[in-house]
Parts: C-alpha cells; structure tokens; sequence
C-alpha cells in the first residue's frame, strides 16, 4: 500500500529521525565528518577542524513584506547562520551566500538585502565569500546562507555534554523575538517609524518599538561563543526555536533533566521591556517559547561561567540527573505546557 503521507503529518523531530539515519550508511560519512547532523552544525576536517552549517528563508513563510524589509531579510539570515556557528563555539569565518527570487522581483529590494547581509557580516567580521542567483516561480523568493567557522584548536561544543551539577545559563535575550511577532501580527505600528514619530515616545512606545524591531532583525551574542568553549562549556545550543524546546534537546542529547528557575527567568527576562508591551501573562509563553532568539544556551560546570562584561552570561537553572521520567527540561519543578516553533507543525 502505497504511502500518501505528507510533511504535514508528521513533526520535526519524527522527520528528522527517518532521514538522518539513511546519511548513516553513506562511505563518505566517517571520511572527514567529526560531527555528523544533530547539533546546530556539522564538522568537518581540512587542515584542521572546520564548522560549517547553513540555513534560508522563505518568502511569506519566513518574513513579510509589509513587516520586513530587504535589508531586515539579510540581517537576519546572517544572524541565523552566525548563532549556529557559535554555538559550537567557533568563530565564524566565511559566508556563501543563495538567492532563488521570481524575475519580477524589484530589483531594488535585491540591493537591500545585499546591504542588510553586508552589515550583519560586518558586525560578525565575518567576509561573504561567494554565492549563487537563481529565478524561481511567481512570487518565490528564497535567500539561503551557508556559514563556516573555525575552532581555534578547540573541540566542538555539543548538545551532548551536559552533566548533573553543571549550571545553565542564556547569552542574549529570551522572547524579545517572539513578542515583537505577537506585536506584529496584532498590527501594532512602529512608533519610532510609523505616522507617529517624532512624537514623545513613553515607555510602552520605546518597548513596543525594541520588540518590533528585534524580531525583524535579530542581533545574536556571537562573540559569547568562544568564550563559553573557552571556559569550559559542557553543552551549548543556538535559540532558534523557543528556551523549552531548544533546552530540551540538549536534555535528551545529554540523558539529563535541565531545572530552570521560573523565578530567575521573570525577573531577568519577563520583566522589562516584554511586560511592559505585552504584560506578564502574554509576555510570559515567549520568554519560554518564542522562537527566532538566537540566544545562546550553555551548561557549564560549577564556577565556570564566563564574567566577561562585553559577552555577558546570565545562569537560569542547574543541570540534574535524569529522574524516571527520563531526560526532560522543566521550569519551577513542572514540565512547560509550552512547547516552541516545529517547522512542519500545522
């Protein structure tokens, strides 16, 4: 009987499990690769140990139009692919750089988000060192990047390392994506850009317009990376689809429960500019769940956790043996009812 299944059907994580293991049986698969799919990137050898990951957007799946503009569209995927790379701890060291558009496309828009992925390479000093261009059907516009980093001598930071007694701890933000989204889509206008600029901005407008803005294009603490393999880190993990679910894989690649604090999270990630725009109860489902952060989340043994002011780590939790309900994540003692962003869900 023939299979009339589709990607609809099924979750993220079942897909995932039924195509990784056919790249298994491949003769190329232990000639050069350190880090087979799992982790936020693979690595490979060439004179030395070499991450390299990638990562697109689509349009009207990934960004609209009337929320983004090209540059927003460059920023971003750059940042996706950066905050992988850092997640491994490697410094990032070379963009390659994909445009599949429908010819109709303005070439304008084109430019802008040339400009956007050259600013948000800038900032990761980071070089775009080649790419592709190619037409695709009415309407479509896919930008794809593919980033390599370098390791600096270092072993890869995995999701696997995590060990009872290490502490957890965010680089970044936690929700400020997820919120500017929920703000996008109650079509809530820029105060700073919209009609009403130039006026006095108050609190509400200034956390309105941070949100917004975040989530168009994210910043990730790329430089919290290395540091974090510097000193020690047992498990790190790039933010992309929401705390519970990202945290979550690192507990079931590592066989062991991450405890975090609901106490610490409201007061250094709820409170501020995410309570004010949405309140608690809105706000609260997107520090847990909101995905597009690219934060970064690490375990690191006790005393390890770096101080460096310009990459600041802020510990969230502790690390526990898993219990008999096995690896699982949980915030104040329970298991979230939140769960994050699944690509295929729905």
């Amino acid at each position: 009987m023939v299979s009339r299944a589709t990607l609809a059907s099924v979750s993220e994580s079942e897909l995932l499990g039924q195509i990784l293991p056919m790249f298994g049986g491949s003769p190329y698969a232990g000639a050069g690769v350190l880090v087979p799919p799992g982790d936020d990137a693979a690595v490979i050898t060439a004179h030395g140990s070499v991450v390299v990951t990638t990562d697109s957007m689509v349009r009207g799946r990934d960004w609209r139009d009337d929320w983004s503009s090209g540059h927003d569209v460059g920023v971003k995927v750059v940042a996706q692919n950066v905050a992988d790379v850092a997640a491994m701890g490697a410094v990032p060291t070379g963009l390659l750089v994909s445009v599949a558009a429908d010819p109709a496309t303005e070439l304008d828009w084109l430019i802008d988000l040339t400009r956007g992925i050259a600013a948000a390479a800038e900032d990761a000093r980071c070089p775009v060192v080649g790419g592709d261009l190619s037409s695709a059907p009415h309407g479509v516009v896919v930008v794809g990047v593919t980033a390599f980093g370098d390791l600096q001598g270092r072993s890869p930071v995995l999701r696997s390392g995590a060990r009872p007694g290490d502490v957890v701890a965010v680089a970044g933000s936690l929700g400020w994506s997820g919120a500017g989204l929920v703000l996008h889509e109650q079509g809530r206008e820029d105060p700073i850009t919209g009609e009403g600029r130039g006026r006095h901005l108050g609190e509400v407008d200034r956390a309105v317009s941070l949100l917004l803005w975040f989530h168009r294009s994210p910043r990730p603490p790329w430089e919290s990376g290395p540091l974090a393999a510097l000193a020690g880190a047992t498990s790190m993990i790039d933010l992309s689809d929401g705390l519970v679910r990202d945290g979550a894989r690192i507990a079931t690649a590592s066989g062991v429960e991450l405890a975090l604090d609901e106490r610490a999270l409201r007061r250094d990630f709820l409170a501020g500019p995410i309570e004010v725009a949405l309140g608690a109860d809105a706000g609260w489902p997107q520090v847990l769940a909101g995905g597009e952060e690219h934060s970064l989340l690490a375990t690191f043994p006790q005393g390890g956790v770096p101080e460096d002011p310009s990459a600041p780590w802020t510990v969230i939790g502790t690390v526990l043996a898993a219990g008999p309900e096995g690896p699982r994540l949980t915030v104040g003692g329970a298991v979230p009812s939140v769960t994050g962003w699944d690509h295929f869900a729905g």
